[in-house]
């Protein structure tokens, strides 16, 4: 860990003699003594902080307040206490709409739907404070409750919800024609790989002949929670690479245990860090066919260090690398089939508003594993001859090689714009 090679003392000392210190010092100083109107220092703190992360140009980087802090773990988590329900803004509506309710939920049985508008928490409006505003009002807790104010179609009600723990879903799975099992991971913070393994098996339990992940809106998550998930797919070989800042190179592998599947992976612009590495390595291997769009480009990895406020500042100290020792920042996975849709469709896969039959992303990927199982496969040399016949891709275990350790870095979940409540 970084804490033990360097201290709290050592890092104090260093920052006494940075000239930002010195200026920010005299800011406060001119302020204290001449400004005419009173202001709230610990908002003019986090200001700076933020500003001077901002600063570095990395726009992986970021600081965030004591407040924002407690959110961001609880996201991580994927835990926390509130009624569950996410939700927008929603101008013309002059509220915030009610995107998803969580199943067993509190929201769910107090007979809040998707569609519904929150005008209210705890009598103030809404629109007015904003997604963070209301998710803050909304969360408290465990076992109080919130007074909401809530509109559907002509009708206003208000009612109080108890606020519970609330365990967000990481992966959910189904069956889809043509015994394809479609596993959808919403992001690789915790529980990911318990959740998503669950699914395969689920999926491999009743028949599949092909597996198709989906992290189209993944903003990743912790590395290690990824590697398990690739470890359960892919055959012997690196599946993961890292350097620091200081130069070490680092690297996860896995065993000769697989799965002999067709797969492929639904990607979008929004499939950040980990989803990136995720599809990477399974098309490296040629062990799926990516199809979608070009994916973020997040390749620099990010260590927390928690300031003596509470607050964290998040800063990139090295990067990540594919199977291959492909960097991915700015530049992202290129699928192999690439469909780009219009901001109407892409928002309604957003809001999981979209139909299986409107997803043309969705449909082509069940194309080329409907056409991969009606080979059937009986054994992986005879299939490959099929292939080299047919002009598909040989399955074949590629090991790769490098002189590397096992990194524990976990890889940053970007923010939604969407709320948990």
């Amino acid at each position: 860990m970084l804490s033990a090679r360097v201290t709290s003392a050592q890092i104090y000392a260093a920052l006494e003699e940075l000239p930002v210190t010195n200026k920010t010092s005299e800011i406060s100083a001119y302020l204290d003594r001449y400004f005419i109107d009173d202001y709230d220092e610990q908002a003019l703190a986090d200001a700076a902080a933020s500003a001077m992360v901002t600063a570095t140009g990395d726009r992986w980087s970021y600081y965030l307040s004591a407040a924002d802090y407690q959110t961001y773990e609880e996201s991580m988590n994927n835990a926390y206490v509130g009624i569950g329900v996410t939700i927008t803004e929603d101008q013309e509506a002059g509220g915030l709409r009610i995107e998803s309710v969580e199943a067993d939920s509190p929201a769910f049985h107090a007979g809040i739907e998707v569609g519904d508008i929150m005008l209210e928490a705890e009598g103030q409006k809404t629109i007015e404070i904003g997604t963070s505003g209301t998710r803050d009002l909304v969360r408290g807790e465990e076992g109080t409750t919130v007074h909401l104010k809530m509109q559907r179609g002509d009708e206003i009600f208000e009612l109080d919800v108890l606020r519970a723990s609330i365990q967000t879903q990481v992966a959910s799975c189904r069956m889809l024609d043509g015994n394809v099992g479609y596993i959808k991971i919403n992001n690789f913070d915790a529980r990911c790989f318990d959740e998503t393994s669950a699914c395969i098996d689920e999926m491999l339990a009743q028949g599949a002949k092909a597996l198709l992940f989906d992290v189209r809106f993944n903003g990743g998550g912790y590395k290690d929670e990824m590697v398990k998930i690739l470890d359960k797919l892919l055959p012997e070989g690196v599946l993961f690479q890292s350097e620091d800042y200081a130069g070490r190179k680092e690297t996860d592998t896995s065993d000769e245990a697989c799965i002999e599947l067709p797969m492929a992976v639904l990607v979008n612009l929004d499939s950040y860090s980990a989803a990136e590495f995720f599809a990477a390595a399974l098309q490296e291997y040629g062990w799926a066919e990516v199809v979608g769009e070009k994916t973020c480009g997040k390749g620099n990895f990010q260590t927390g260090f928690q300031l003596s406020d509470g607050s964290l500042l998040n800063i990139s100290i090295g990067k990540y690398y594919t199977p291959q020792g492909r960097s991915l920042t700015d530049l992202g996975v290129t699928p192999d089939v690439e469909i780009e849709y219009d901001d109407e469709t892409y928002a309604k896969l957003y809001y999981s508003q979209l139909e299986d039959a409107d997803d043309t992303q969705l449909q082509a990927a069940l194309r080329i594993l409907t056409d991969k199982i009606s080979y059937d496969r009986p054994e992986p040399e005879l299939y490959n001859l099929f292939a080299i016949i047919l002009g598909l891709k040989p399955r074949k275990k590629r090991i790769f090689t490098m002189e590397v350790d096992i990194n524990g870095k976990g890889i940053q979940n970007q923010h939604a714009a969407a709320q948990g409540a």
